[in-house]
């Protein structure tokens, strides 16, 4: 099944079905009309709390549940049934969202939280199907390839979401309140449709062992207690995975919250969709154009530049005043999104023992789902103690300061040292040990 163009297409497809609610839900619609539609009772500064809190609540969630899934992706024939459960969690409550009356903030935040987990979830499975799609050698194109649809898939529909908000009568609707909530039935299914390439065309690979429940929990732990050694072994993999933690945090905050943040400080709905719009299209491009800046002056140097950008854009985020103030941080965003989530990935396995990338990954997987809970926390709370948006914006230079010291200090040569030194010191008796009894 391997390099099966048939099979590469589907699973690239999938991202193109689950990216119209990264896109059109969680940085477009929800945060607007969460704010003007579900949570008027509240002022902006609680509103944008109640954002943050369900955002990090969401992510927690997937991140504690992490650990187990990996596991049971990695050593069962679970794959596929929970893509299955995790996509149609999402795309059932996405579409819930249409139910949800004015000023019924509560349920909103609930739907928005499991529709979350079902995205996020779903793409654990996703991932762990990547290796039975792609052999090393096409594993990396398949992966762009991912991406890239996503990108357009999630443009796409987010374009013609923006179209039926801007111009309701045109499709139909009664007003642009009606519209909206249309957008997130077709998010769902959308999502749906989408997702059936991936469950006809890709064929999971059996388990030699198939695990029951406490079986996987067992493995989840013992494989967390592998990577765990051995990153206090490679210290400069730990190093590294705490200033990723702290910079892509600051990263994902900004995707999640700008558009609650520009609602915040008086822009009109239509324009803060209309840079959303521009951040689709300038990220696709410009993740290829950065591969190529990475290649020229190096890849850690290009992430510090990315993550000096980032705060140039929180900086410029606090003092903005005028629609084109943020459609030019909205470019901004776009030229370093993909690049800095690109070669943080290709970094890391730059700094990792081969033999083991699976169980590394998997713990990086994992500090990605805890990615987006202190940055939202942070901004939130800070706007609700300070009753300023702006300083609460400003709040998350605090996790790009720290990501970009803390991959200052990272060396590849030394890591390179520790790689030999951590392969010397596992033998195969410590590894048997770890294995399911």
């Amino acid at each position: 099944m391997q390099d099966s163009r048939r099979s590469i297409i589907a699973w690239s497809v999938y991202d193109w079905a689950n990216s119209a609610f990264a896109t059109t839900v969680m940085a477009g619609f929800f945060p607007i009309f969460f704010s003007s539609y579900w949570s008027t009772s509240s002022s902006v500064q609680q509103s944008t709390f109640y954002l943050g809190l369900a955002n990090s609540l969401e992510a927690i969630i997937v991140a504690i549940l992490a650990p187990v899934l990996g596991a049971i992706a990695d050593k069962g024939s679970y794959k596929m049934r929970f893509l299955i459960f995790f996509s149609f969690l999402g795309c059932v409550m996405t579409g819930a969202l249409w139910f949800v009356q004015a000023g019924n903030w509560q349920f909103a935040v609930l739907f928005y939280i499991l529709a979350t987990v079902g995205f996020s979830g779903s793409l654990i499975f996703y991932d762990a199907l990547l290796p039975a799609v792609a052999s090393e050698k096409k594993v990396d194109f398949v992966s762009s390839l991912g991406y890239g649809l996503g990108y357009i898939g999630g443009g796409l529909l987010f374009l013609i979401n923006v179209m039926m908000y801007l111009f309701p009568e045109k499709f139909g609707f009664a007003s642009d309140v009606q519209a909206v909530r249309a957008a997130f039935v077709t998010v769902a299914v959308w999502w749906a449709v989408f997702t059936v390439p991936i469950l006809v065309f890709v064929k999971e690979p059996k388990s030699e062992q198939l695990l029951k429940p406490n079986q996987a929990i067992k493995a989840g732990l013992k494989q967390f207690a592998v990577t765990f050694r051995a990153i206090k072994s490679l210290k400069t993999v730990g190093l590294f995975l705490l200033a990723y933690w702290f910079y892509i945090d600051g990263v994902d905050t900004i995707i999640r919250m700008a558009v609650d943040y520009g609602s915040a400080i008086g822009f009109p709905s239509s324009s803060l969709i209309v840079a959303l719009l521009i951040t689709q299209f300038v990220a696709f491009p410009s993740a290829l154009a950065y591969n190529w800046f990475g290649k020229k002056i190096g890849v850690r140097k290009a992430l510090l530049v990315a993550i000096g950008a980032y705060s140039f854009i929180a900086v410029l985020g606090f003092f903005m005043s005028q629609v084109w103030h943020f459609y030019v941080l909205a470019c901004m965003v776009g030229l370093f999104q993909g690049g800095i989530q690109a070669l943080s990935r290709s970094y890391f396995t730059r700094l990792i023992p081969t033999e083991y990338s699976a169980e590394f990954f998997g713990f990086f997987n994992m500090l990605g789902k805890f990615a987006a809970i202190i940055g939202p926390l942070l901004l939130g709370g800070v706007t609700l103690l300070t009753g300023s948006n702006r300083l609460g914006i400003l709040s998350i230079i605090i996790l790009f300061i720290a990501g970009g010291i803390l991959l200052s200090k990272v060396r590849e040569e030394e890591g390179a040292a520790g790689i030999e030194a951590f392969r010397q010191s596992v033998t195969a008796k410590e590894l048997k040990s770890m294995e399911i009894e």
